[in-house]
């Protein structure tokens, strides 16, 4: 009896290990931004709803494939899982660009709306490369750091400026600035070498990166909002368990309200940061406002044409 008992636990023990899946994410932001918490805790949801069926290991700071490589390396299975900055994939295609477009947004509100307006259009091309979305969590409002002060979009001529996707690129040209593409990883170097005086980021990437180090003057233009996204493998999905597929998918419902959440929070706790480690943070300037008002209306029209009839979609369906 005791040996069939036995022979019992160890089958059932090689079965759950033969069904027992690992996966390696690649998280964008490094371990404290509340984007890589928010994936940890993801991981965490996963294993316990998939009773450990599924484990997900999360590697931060886009140390596994940085951000250009990240789509492609889901996409060829590189590795099964990635969270990646959506208007980054705005050179493949230009409807990723869309939460990219200054002013087109500037409430968590209207970020929410303009989500679930693009991710039909974004589910429908993912699908179209072998991919799925999980969930989408946005960065908080983009604000401007500067070495000098400014009042207006004049004094941005000739300013050396960090550009991390082709739609603040654009910005900074329409402003008469100068883009250089510097990664998050790379900012305070590049301020303190002179690379760069000026660029557009979050608060929370301020806070990464210790901005007050190098930079003194924070205007909180709430440009625009952001999001990052994670995206699976189809392949690696449709290989796991139904148990596991529904854990994956119920995780990601949790963490696309978790992240939502925690950026609201990450955005004042952020900016009060910078503020107590001596930056000057200015509400913007209203020839600053005005400005920007008008490379905003111009970056619409742009995206209008160069994302056609998916600009059209997302559009009519905010309305």
């Amino acid at each position: 009896m005791i040996k069939q008992t036995l022979l019992a636990i160890a089958l059932t023990s090689f079965a759950f290990a033969a069904q027992a899946e690992e996966w390696t994410m690649s998280a964008h932001a490094p371990d404290g931004n509340f984007h890589t918490q928010n994936a940890v805790k993801f991981a965490e949801d996963v294993a316990r709803l998939s009773d450990g069926e599924l484990t997900i290991n999360v590697t931060s700071n886009s140390a596994l494939l940085k951000r250009p490589e990240l789509k492609r390396g889901v996409q060829k299975g590189i590795i099964p899982i990635g969270e990646v900055l959506i208007s980054a994939l705005g050179n493949e295609d230009a409807a990723y660009a869309a939460d990219a477009v200054p002013l087109m947004v500037t409430t968590f509100e209207s970020a929410k709306k303009l989500w679930d307006a693009s991710k039909p259009v974004y589910d429908k091309k993912l699908a179209d490369d072998g991919l799925m979305s999980l969930y989408a969590v946005p960065w908080p409002p983009q604000g401007i750091y500067m070495k000098d002060e400014v009042s207006s979009g004049a004094d941005f001529q000739g300013v050396k400026f960090r550009a991390y996707n082709s739609s603040t690129a654009r910005l900074a040209e329409l402003l008469g600035a100068v883009p250089a593409t510097i990664s998050s990883s790379e900012i305070s170097q590049a301020f303190s070498s002179g690379v760069i005086s000026g660029m557009i980021t979050s608060p929370t990437t301020g806070v990464d990166s210790q901005a007050w180090d190098f930079v003194k003057n924070y205007y909180d233009v709430k440009a625009f909002i952001p999001k990052n996204f994670v995206i699976v493998n189809k392949d690696s999905f449709d290989a796991l368990s139904k148990k596991s597929q529904k854990a994956l998918m119920e995780a990601s419902t949790i963490a696309e309200i978790r992240g939502w959440e925690m950026a609201i929070k990450a955005t004042n706790d952020a900016t009060k940061v910078l503020s107590d480690n001596g930056m000057t943070v200015f509400e913007t300037p209203a020839q600053l406002s005005k400005d920007f008002a008008t490379v905003g209306a111009t970056m619409l029209e742009e995206w209008k044409v160069s994302a056609g009839d998916d600009a059209a979609t997302i559009i009519d369906a905010m309305k």
